[in-house]
């Protein structure tokens, strides 16, 4: 066998803008996608019962799920949403974190 060439690492621009790093003071988002296999009347009892919703906007949130294709559902700490996106899976839903728009 041939001698092996050290491995090398990419080189790591140090001068980052500041703007282009992860502000940890920026909430983070939870977001439910539409799926084709849980019901409707499923999705918003979940809502329900995992977030306390009220009926109404449990609902609201539900609708915005099935028409637009997603809704958030919570925004917080990253640590936060990411428990509530373990959660959303529990139940068979999907779910996502995102950091919130500005």
């Amino acid at each position: 066998m041939g001698v092996m060439a050290p491995l090398a690492t990419p080189d790591i621009d140090e001068r980052t803008d500041a703007s282009e790093r992860a502000d940890p003071a920026r909430p983070w988002q939870t977001v439910v996608w539409d799926d084709p296999v849980n019901l409707m009347s499923y999705v918003s009892h979940v809502f329900r019962e995992y977030f306390a919703l009220p009926r109404a906007d449990a609902e609201r949130l539900m609708l915005a799920v099935h028409n637009d294709g997603h809704a958030v559902v919570a925004q917080g700490a990253r640590e936060q949403m990411e428990l509530h996106a373990q959660a959303m899976h529990d139940y068979g839903l999907w779910a996502t974190v995102r950091e919130a728009p500005q």
